[in-house]
C-alpha cells in the first residue's frame, strides 16, 4: 500500500502505472501478494487524503491559511485552503514545500462570490482557530470575502501572492506596448511557419492565453538565446540548416534586441523579488534587504519605476507583520499543488470535479507508514464515497453518460422503423 501511494504521489507515476509497476515487481521477484488494481489504489489515495483533511488540527493563534480556487470542467470551484502555522515555517531562504503546509478545507461549490467565500472562511475556523494571516491571488470574490472576515476578525491580515502582484506589473508595463505586442504576435507566427521544418529546434514556446503575464519570462529568455545563437550558429547534428534559412526564419529577432535586453531587466527585478519574498517572508525591514538585491539590477527609467512599484508593495505587506513576525509572502505551493492533482487526473479533469479532488489532501503534509495505517484503519471506503456524494454530486462525465442511456432507447426505435421500412 504504501509503495502504491508513494509511486502516485513522489514518482509521478499515474494510478494505472503504478500498478503496473507493482505487477512487474511481483512477477520479477516472485511475491506471494498480488498486486493491487488501480481502482483500488485510487481508493487507498482518497482515504490518505480524508484522513488528512480531517483528522484534529492544533488550535492556535499563529495559523495562516493559504487559499485559492480550483475549478474543472462545469460550473462548480472548488476552494483549497491550506495551512500552515508561523512557528512552523522553513527557516529564511528556504521555500515552503508540500509536505510542510496540511489540508484545512475543501469546499466545492456551484456558485461563489464574497458572501459565500467569507462563510467558508467562517466554517474553517473551527478546524484551526482564526487565522493570523491569509494569502491569496486576490480574485475578486476570495478578496471581497476575506475583507468580510476581517471586519469580524481584526487580527487576521490578508496578503497578496507576490507572483501574482508581479505579473499586474509586467502586464501594466507591456500590454499595452506596441513593441511588445508585435513581438509576442511575430513569434506566434514563427512557431506556426517552422514547427514541421528542419528550424523546429528554434521555435518559440507555446504563449498562453490565461496568466500569460505570469509566464513572459520564457519567451524573452528564448530571444535572447535565439539572437546569441544566430551570433555564432552551430550544427545541430540533424538536417544542415543554412545562414539563409536562419535569417529567413528568425531575422526579425534583430529588431528586438534592444527591447529584449530593456524587458530582461524588468525580468531580473521581477524574479529576484519574487524569489526573495518567496524564501524570506515578510517581515519589518524586508523592503531595505530587499532593495540591496534589487538596485544593482536597475539601469533604466523603466527599471527604476518598477524597482520603486514592487519595493513599495513589499513595504506595505511587511507592514502588516508585529515585531520578530515573518509572514508568508507566495502562494506558491498551493499551485504546485494544483499542477500535481491535474497530473494525477489526467484526462479525469476534463469531466469535472470527480472524488479524487480528495487527492489534494493527501498530496500535502508528509505521508508516513504510520500515517497510512492510521487513514486506512479509521476511513473506510464507503466514507469517501459520501463525501463525493454530498459535495459534488454527479460528475459532468457521468452525467454525460446518464444523457446518451436515455436517447439510446429512442435510437434502436428508430434503427427497427428504418428496417422495417
Amino acid at each position: 500500500m504504501g509503495l502504491f501511494i508513494a509511486l502516485v504521489l513522489s514518482a509521478a507515476v499515474s494510478l494505472r502505472g503504478a500498478s503496473r509497476v507493482l505487477e512487474l515487481w511481483s512477477t520479477v521477484f516472485e511475491l506471494p501478494e498480488a498486486a493491487p488494481a488501480w481502482y483500488t489504489g485510487r481508493l487507498w489515495l482518497l482515504r490518505v487524503g480524508y484522513y488528512k483533511l480531517t483528522r484534529p488540527k492544533a488550535q492556535a493563534a499563529d495559523w495562516v491559511w493559504i487559499i485559492d480556487h480550483t475549478i474543472q470542467l462545469g460550473v462548480q470551484k472548488c476552494l483549497v485552503i491550506l495551512g500552515v502555522r508561523l512557528s512552523a515555517l522553513p527557516a529564511p531562504g528556504t521555500c515552503l514545500r508540500h509536505e510542510d503546509v496540511e489540508p484545512i478545507a475543501l469546499y466545492p461549490v456551484q456558485t461563489s462570490n464574497g458572501e459565500v467565500v467569507y462563510q467558508q472562511l467562517t466554517a474553517a475556523v473551527a478546524h484551526t482557530g482564526v487565522p493570523r494571516e491569509i494569502l491569496s491571488d486576490g480574485g475578486s470574490d476570495l478578496q471581497a470575502g476575506i475583507a468580510q472576515f476581517q471586519d469580524a476578525h481584526p487580527e487576521t491580515q490578508a496578503i497578496y501572492d507576490i507572483k501574482h502582484k508581479t505579473a499586474l506589473v509586467l502586464k501594466h508595463e507591456l500590454a499595452e506596448e506596441v513593441l511588445w505586442k508585435s513581438f509576442t504576435q511575430q513569434a506566434a507566427q514563427t512557431k506556426q511557419r517552422v514547427q514541421q521544418t528542419p528550424l523546429a529546434f528554434l521555435a518559440p514556446p507555446a504563449q498562453r492565453r490565461k496568466a500569460r503575464y505570469m509566464n513572459v519570462d520564457i519567451l524573452i529568455r528564448w530571444g535572447l538565446k535565439v539572437l546569441a545563437y544566430l551570433a555564432q550558429p552551430r550544427q545541430t547534428g540533424a538536417e544542415p540548416v543554412t545562414a539563409e534559412q536562419l535569417v529567413a526564419a528568425y531575422g526579425w529577432l534583430q529588431d528586438f534586441r534592444a527591447p529584449l535586453q530593456d524587458w530582461n531587466e524588468l525580468l531580473q527585478i521581477v524574479e529576484t523579488t519574487e524569489q526573495w519574498v518567496r524564501s524570506q517572508g515578510l517581515s519589518l525591514g524586508s523592503a531595505h534587504a530587499l532593495a540591496s538585491q534589487v538596485t544593482p539590477l536597475v539601469h533604466t527609467a523603466r527599471g527604476q519605476r518598477v524597482a520603486h512599484h514592487l519595493l513599495t508593495f513589499v513595504e506595505t505587506e511587511a507592514a502588516k507583520a508585529a515585531p520578530h513576525e515573518r509572514l508568508l509572502g507566495s502562494s506558491e505551493v498551493i499551485e504546485s499543488v494544483f499542477g500535481k492533482l491535474k497530473r494525477l487526473e489526467q484526462q479525469q479533469a476534463r469531466s469535472g470535479f470527480t472524488g479524487l479532488v480528495l487527492a489534494v489532501g493527501a498530496l500535502v503534509s508528509t505521508t508516513t507508514p504510520a500515517v497510512i495505517q492510521q487513514a486506512l484503519e479509521t476511513v473506510p471506503t464507503s466514507q469517501v464515497r459520501q463525501w463525493g456524494q454530498q459535495h459534488l454530486g454527479p460528475s459532468v462525465q457521468a452525467q454525460r453518460q446518464h444523457a446518451f442511456r436515455q436517447l439510446k432507447p429512442e435510437e434502436e426505435n428508430q434503427s427497427h422503423f428504418q428496417q422495417a421500412a
